[in-house]
Parts: C-alpha cells; structure tokens; sequence
C-alpha cells in the first residue's frame, strides 16, 4: 500500500487510496496479554506481563495512544468528529490492563475522532479477571458493554478447554454487570473433545439463565499449532464429527429461539435491538481501523496489519517507524466476493449479485440452501438452516458463479 502518513508505513510509497470514512467507522483494539494459553487458541496472545517498554501490561497503553495519534493524521481529513460507531477491546484478555489504562485509551479515541451519538463500547472479559469495582469503574468511564468468555457451563469441558474460571464466577459477573447497568453478552464453544450433547445443552440453558442481550455459539476448531491440536496429531483426543456439531448447533438454535433469541449472524444470537454493532462492521464490511500488535484494519477496501510481536509493535512507534506488516487493496472482484463472503452469514442476507447466473440460484433454493420468500419479495438472498449449516458451500457455489 505504500505510505499512509510518515512514520506509519514504509517512505516512498502512495498513501491510502481512499481515507475518506466520513460515514463513519469503528476501532479495535488488541490487549495481547494472557494469564495462560488455553489449549485451542491460535490468537496473538502472550503470557509474559512484561516485554519492555510500551510492550508491558502496566504501560502498553502508552503505544496504543501513539498509533491513535498516527492513525489521525491518515484519516483527519476525512474524519469529521464525532464518527466512531463502536469501539471493541479485544484479546487476549483486555481486562487484565487495569480499568484506568483501558479508560486511557477510550478517552484518547474520544478526544482525537470522537465518538458517535450512542456509540457502543465493548471490552471482552474472562470472568476471573473483573471484579464489581472494575465493571464500575469501566461504566464510569463510557464502556456501554462486556463480552464474558463462558465458553461452557460445565466444568470437565472448562478443564478440557483449560479455562481458569469456574461457571459460578461468570454468574457473578453477569449479575455485576446487570447491576452496574452494563450491556452484556456470553460466548460459548460447543464441539470440545469429549463434551456430550447433553453437557451443551446445560451450558446454553445456563446461558440463558443469566439473560444476557446477546449469546455467540462457536464451534470449536481445533487448529495446527496450538497445544490441542498438538494433542490431536499425537492421538490423545478426537476431532468432533461433523454431524455431531451440526446437532448441537441446531439445539442451540432450537433453544435460543425458544428463549425470545434471533440468530443476526450463522453464530450470533440477540434479544430484539441488542445486537453487536461492532460484530456487524465486520460482517457488512464497514470500515475500521484496528490497533496493537497483530491488529487488522479495513479502509474501503484496503487492508492492513500490523506487526504481531507487542515489543516490535511498542519500539516501532516509539522510534517513530511504521507498525504495518503487510497490505492489499482489492480489486473489484475480490470485493464483490468479500461482500458475498461476509454477508451471506447474516440473517438479512445479500442482494442478488448481479453477475451471478440465474440457475445457480435457482439451484441453492432447489437444494433447500437458501430461502425462496426473501428471493422472491425483494430479491435477496437468505441462507435457510440447513444452509446455515452448509454456508461455505453457498459461497464457494455463488463465487463460481461470478
């Protein structure tokens, strides 16, 4: 891409070709710490508290505010104030920086672009790492929502998992939140090594039982490289089947349904008005600048990241050199096959793509993949459940169809 101001990216290149985000965008900002590595994560995420300078949990705020600094001079121009939608601390585990550094960030967000009427500001949290007076002070400070990582209700799977919580702490701290008049969501994993059906069911029952606004469904992959899937080549735990996760996915959504919960996104379920607004940025592929080590940003269709190691990211900035790793601006088929990417997994769906052949599309509703009604009332596609369950199948047959 080329240079963005000086001292972000390399010198004699171009700058962003389009840093127009006067509609608005959203900021994501990356907490690489960790008291431990769970067995599946593949996240750049660390266990040293204290890589140096900039790179340690009492004083990484102090980088993150001087990539804000330099995002502005990209996008001033362009930035009217007041523009941010959202903003979403993200991990690693955000809470872990004591509540006045993550206040310290949000308040130099605040003050350099300004955040929109209503803006809703996230931070996720293990449960073991709040405690009422840091949900206080988080609320005091304009956090408008926390994002529990539950994970699961019962404990053989947490150990599975190598979660530190027990499901007693995220009751607690669900029920502080509650108090504090915080938004609040729960994820949950289904699909760990040796979890039964009927353990998945008590851990969305328990969900429930907390009444969050909002409930995130993953099923777990288990990825190269990180210790479960070093476990998994050795032999020493199985893989899920397929079906297997299919059917719990299919229980959930049973119940949430049950329960006054519609699916918005294939993993996402909310209370009616209490979607993730940040979530949707990324599924309607808004813009978004992300920040840290490690951390993907989106400006009309270019793409950007930063370097991944917290020490690199912090030295970088201090001595005024770019933190960007590597970048692409999309071409116009690369878009429209992001948009069919992302959109697709929303419940609202997609418009007919223009250049795709009438008898694929005939073909997925014949199939019983997407939903005959929508396309027949306005011309948009909607995945059915079974294509929920297949969407990456719809895609790749909508991308061949281009």
């Amino acid at each position: 891409m080329g240079e963005l101001s000086a001292g972000i990216l390399p010198p004699g290149g171009t700058r962003l070709p389009d840093p127009d985000v006067s509609a608005g965008f959203s900021a994501y900002v990356h907490i690489p710490f960790c008291r431990a590595r769970c067995g599946y994560c593949d996240f750049n995420t660390y266990t040293n508290p204290n890589f140096g300078p900039g790179a340690s949990l009492e004083d990484y705020s102090q980088s993150l505010n001087l990539e804000i600094e330099l995002s502005a001079r990209v996008l001033s121009a362009a930035c009217a104030p007041g523009k941010l939608r959202s903003v979403f601390f993200g991990g690693g585990t955000p809470t872990l920086l004591a509540a006045d550094c993550l206040a310290e960030v949000l308040h130099r967000l605040e003050t350099v672009f300004g955040f929109a009427p209503g803006a809703e500001i996230t931070t996720e949290a293990n449960p073991e790492s709040v405690t009422r007076e840091k949900l206080e002070k988080l609320a005091e400070n304009g956090f408008t929502r926390i994002s529990f990582g539950m994970q699961s209700a019962v404990e053989d799977v947490l150990s599975v998992l190598e979660r530190r919580h027990t499901p007693g702490q995220v009751a607690l701290a669900a029920q502080w939140a509650r108090e504090l008049g915080l938004e609040y969501s729960v994820d949950l994993i289904y699909g760990a090594p040796g979890e039964t059906e009927k353990q998945w069911e008590e851990s969305v029952r328990a969900a429930l039982e907390l009444s969050p606004g909002h409930i995130s469904c993953y099923a777990l992959t288990i990825e190269r490289g990180t210790k479960m899937g070093a476990r998994l080549a050795r032999g020493q735990i199985s893989a899920p089947e397929d079906g297997e996760l299919a059917d719990k996915y299919l229980l959930a959504d049973e119940l949430l349904s049950r329960a006054g919960y519609g699916w918005y996104e294939i993993s996402n379920w909310a209370l009616p008005g209490r979607e993730c607004r940040h979530n949707l940025c990324y599924w309607q592929n808004r813009n978004w600048w992300g920040y840290g080590p490690g951390a993907h940003s989106h400006i009309n269709g270019t793409r950007f990241w930063n370097v991944k190691h917290p020490l690199a990211y912090a030295r970088r900035l201090r001595e005024g050199r770019t933190v960007c790793a590597g970048s692409e601006t999309l071409n116009r088929r690369e878009r429209l096959e992001e948009q069919i990417m992302l959109g697709i997994r929303l419940a609202r769906g997609i418009p007919v793509p223009s250049h795709v052949p009438a008898q694929v599309i005939g073909q997925l509703c014949a199939d019983g993949l997407i939903e005959r009604r929508p396309l027949s009332l306005n011309k948009r596609i909607v995945l059915t459940e079974t294509g929920r369950l297949l969407a990456d199948s719809v895609i790749r047959r909508l991308w061949e169809g281009i």
